[in-house]
């Protein structure tokens, strides 16, 4: 049976299973994600609501295969606007893919020890095309966006604190931006005035026509960001909307 897709769709998740198998205790099984199907569009930005241990973090991490899905279907469309089934790529291929055309912002910074805040986030761009000397020119735009500042952009990333470590992580991914950004939690350990940035810098993603599938947890960036939130619960999508309507039926589900 030929699977049908709108063309103007990046990302169609297909009744996708993770389990986790708890070896350390007594082998019992814990379903972290029970069939969840959703969709994002290009320039469509989709947050992902619902309390600790629905499965947010975990559907991002299946859909970037940091997790290997148990079951069901990753369906990613190429440069080219062909479909790919992420969960049956070769972890060779999804390497090509990955920092490329997916990106994914974490809240922490895994970084090769001794690599300079500017390397870090100019060989993102390098991966995505651009030239040595573009890519680091683009870095030090973004590294500015974000505050950060630039005596830090020679020191290793190693040293910084959490929240310029996460501003890091956030223009690497957003440097000539990919076509599908998942970010989970990427303003967590920001203040107020810094928070203010990233958000902003994470607003001109969907004018750009990324596709971005979010998790935050405080819902004033749902509010302010999203186009469309999906609320999760104990694996499984409870509902989705508009931020307006679904946000006012969170009642505290979001935190």
């Amino acid at each position: 049976m030929t699977k049908k897709f709108d063309p103007n769709m990046v990302l169609d998740v297909r009744k996708l299973y993770k389990d986790f198998v708890l070896h350390t205790v007594d082998g019992r099984t814990v379903e972290a994600l029970n069939g969840i199907s959703l969709t994002v569009s290009a320039g469509e930005h989709v947050a992902l609501a619902g309390t600790s241990g629905a499965g947010k973090s975990s559907l991002l991490k299946s859909i970037y295969r940091t997790y290997k899905p148990t079951s069901g279907e990753v369906w990613f469309q190429l440069l080219d606007g062909t479909f790919v089934d992420l969960v049956g790529l070769t972890d060779a291929e999804l390497a090509t893919l990955r920092g490329t055309q997916i990106g994914y912002v974490s809240q922490f910074l895994r970084a090769a020890p001794r690599r300079s805040t500017l390397d870090i986030v100019a060989k993102s761009g390098m991966q995505r095309g651009m030239d040595i000397l573009t890519a680091r020119e683009a870095a030090a735009v973004a590294l500015k966006k974000l505050n950060l500042d630039e005596a830090l952009w020679d020191v290793s990333a190693s040293v910084l604190s959490g929240g310029e470590k996460q501003r890091i992580n956030l223009a690497a991914g957003t440097i000539s931006p990919p076509r599908l950004l998942l970010l989970d939690e990427p303003v967590s350990a920001l203040d107020p005035s810094n928070r203010e940035a990233a958000l902003e810098l994470i607003d001109t993603l969907t004018h750009q026509g990324v596709a971005v599938l979010a998790v935050f947890h405080d819902i004033e960036a749902m509010e302010r960001l999203a186009t469309r939130v999906v609320v999760l619960q104990h694996g499984v999508v409870s509902y989705e909307g508009s931020p307006k309507q679904t946000l006012a039926k969170l009642a505290g589900v979001a935190r």
